[in-house]
């Protein structure tokens, strides 16, 4: 488990926060998702987690031991993929990894097993300065599960990639959640983080607006409807209905030449709007 507890930090020393009193966990076996817009402070947050940034105020514990005192051995379990890639361009893919797995002191995974999964196996004898953009990110990616990570940190996994390619990286990220692994997941694609999700947590302008489970947010910011496409005069018209009017709902189909239904909850991105006053991009 990592619990991150009442975290600040300010860069300049002077009184302004990046981030301010961040407090939340994340379960073994579990993904969360860390939410927000370029400059919210998810970059920040991820590099106090990782050791990357000290921590000024606040604490971060990995299974109750801080992440100050924590020894090299800690690495042993654990894996990032973040979105600007540090790969060796000279190697190839397959070198790539087979030197990175080197570096653990742990059983690691088959190199080509992970180039497969990727979608990378044809291309495990080119250099990396011939792949494209998206061929680096999935070995970046698959870099990371290669020591079979407790911690596995990712950071916009499925970004610019095919609908294809970005299914298969999903799916490896819920195998790793079903191995128990905790999933820390930061990106700016509410329907990714949706689809995977266990808790998200709505990151803005330094602090958490929302965070709980993403049924639970729709819930209790969504709006529940019923969009009635229905033919009158000729044509076809719409219309919509809370999902809590039954009684209208019903005396309308009754009456109504009905051409579809649809049932409609708010999105996430529809969710952080109403909570931030926001758009994501924004």
């Amino acid at each position: 488990m990592i619990q991150v507890n009442h975290v600040f930090h300010d860069y300049e020393g002077k009184g302004k926060c990046a981030v301010s009193d961040i407090s939340f966990a994340v379960e073994g076996g579990s993904i969360f998702g860390f939410l927000g817009p370029s400059g919210a402070g998810k970059s920040t947050i991820q590099n106090i987690m990782t050791g990357l940034l000290p921590i000024q105020q606040g604490e971060v514990l990995y299974d109750g031991k801080s992440v100050r005192h924590l020894n090299t051995g800690f690495f042993n379990r654990v894996g990032v993929s973040f979105e600007q890639n540090n790969l060796y361009s000279s190697l190839t893919g397959l070198e790539n990894l087979k030197y990175y797995a080197a570096l653990f002191s742990v059983p690691t995974v088959n190199p080509m097993e992970l180039l497969e999964r990727v979608g990378l196996r044809d291309d495990a004898n080119k250099r990396v300065a011939r792949y494209s953009k998206g061929m680096r990110q999935r070995l970046t990616f698959a870099r990371a599960l290669i020591n079979r990570p407790q911690y596995l940190f990712l950071d916009e996994p499925t970004s610019g990639l095919d609908p294809k390619t970005a299914v298969g990286i999903r799916e490896l990220i819920l195998e790793q959640k079903a191995r128990g692994a905790a999933v820390f997941l930061t990106t700016h694609s509410m329907e990714l983080a949706d689809a995977l999700s266990d808790t998200v947590a709505f990151l803005y302008g330094g602090v958490i607006a929302a965070m709980d489970t993403p049924e639970a947010l729709k819930r209790v910011y969504g709006r529940r409807e019923v969009r009635v496409v229905y033919r009158e005069a000729g044509e076809e018209r719409e219309r919509i209905f809370p999902l809590d009017d039954k009684a209208a709902l019903s005396a309308f189909l009754t009456a109504a030449d009905i051409v579809k239904l649809h049932s409609q909850e708010a999105t996430l991105e529809e969710i952080f709007l109403r909570v931030t006053g926001k758009e994501l991009g924004a």
